[in-house]
């Protein structure tokens, strides 16, 4: 019976603890399995997912009723920053102006501009926000939101900090054996599906010959198709590397014409519903299986 009051009482704890946890909402698939990771035993609400998850980067979205009903219930939300949450704007204020945003990269110093274009200037201007794909990067990501959400709710504040030193540790095991792996590499010359692997190209010296498609989501026309396989020829590029989230068709075209090889790079921009929380390390060790396989080591 003494047993069963002191369980009684814990729970009792538990609940009043959880209730005033604040409710964290994330943008993204990446900020919010990252966030998960921070959050692991903090004893509030588990955080969740404003985008469906398999969407990957939400270049061209507009936000749904049911979004701004999301928005509306959340305390907290999480954003990857630099340009990828375009589509909230002025509809943020009007779904919850007391609503606190926690930019995962903020003072993040080493950032890159759209380095690959159709000589369209004005659409890639700014930032390249892919930060989520390097996972030097991502640690960077990691303890950014564990300082933003203990900010928020400092109760949790000495687990977030816990969990985001443990797992930013993870990656950057994780950078250092990409970059290990790019000195390897017999031909690290390729061409991407869009500017999604820019990040990761520089930690491990990949050189980036070209992108399918300058633009997100759309295809490139046959002017484009043909400078690309002139520019594979040309530069001897080892691999075609086409993503899950967009159709394979147009890297497969490259690769037939030009006799490359093509493989599957998946930047973990989306994944399943119930990911696994170590979802994006096992996603990145499948890519480091990849280029090592495609491209060849020395």
């Amino acid at each position: 019976m003494r047993f069963l009051s002191r369980l009684a009482v814990l729970l009792v704890l538990g609940a009043v603890a959880a209730q005033g946890a604040p409710k964290v909402l994330c943008s993204t698939f990446p900020v919010y399995q990252i966030a998960r990771n921070v959050m692991a035993g903090s004893g509030g609400p588990a955080p969740t997912l404003l985008l469906p998850a398999t969407m990957g980067c939400p270049h061209d979205y507009a936000l749904t009723p049911q979004d701004m009903a999301k928005l509306a219930d959340a305390d907290i939300l999480v954003i990857n920053g630099q340009g990828m949450e375009e589509f909230l704007g002025a509809p943020l204020k009007r779904a919850n102006a007391k609503l606190a945003v926690v930019d995962s990269s903020v003072g993040i110093k080493e950032l890159l501009a759209y380095s690959h274009d159709d000589g369209d200037a004005d659409e890639h201007a700014g930032v390249n926000p892919h930060l989520f794909v390097s996972p030097a990067m991502a640690a960077k990501l990691t303890l950014n939101i564990a300082a933003g959400l203990a900010k928020a709710n400092p109760a949790a504040a000495a687990v977030y900090q816990r969990n985001a030193v443990a797992y930013a540790a993870k990656l950057d095991q994780l950078a250092a054996d990409f970059v290990a792996l790019g000195k390897r590499l017999k031909n690290n010359r390729v061409v991407a599906q869009h500017g999604a692997l820019d990040y990761l190209a520089r930690d491990m010296g990949l050189v980036i010959a070209g992108v399918v498609e300058a633009h997100a989501g759309q295809e490139p026309s046959a002017a484009a198709m043909l400078d690309l396989i002139k520019t594979i020829r040309e530069e001897k590029v080892g691999a075609v590397l086409t993503e899950p989230q967009y159709p394979a068709k147009t890297g497969q075209t490259l690769a037939k014409e030009t006799g490359v090889a093509t493989a599957i790079f998946d930047p973990a921009a989306s994944g399943p519903e119930d990911a696994p929380l170590d979802y994006y390390e096992s996603t990145m060790r499948r890519n480091y299986d990849t280029l090592a396989k495609t491209l060849g080591e020395k």
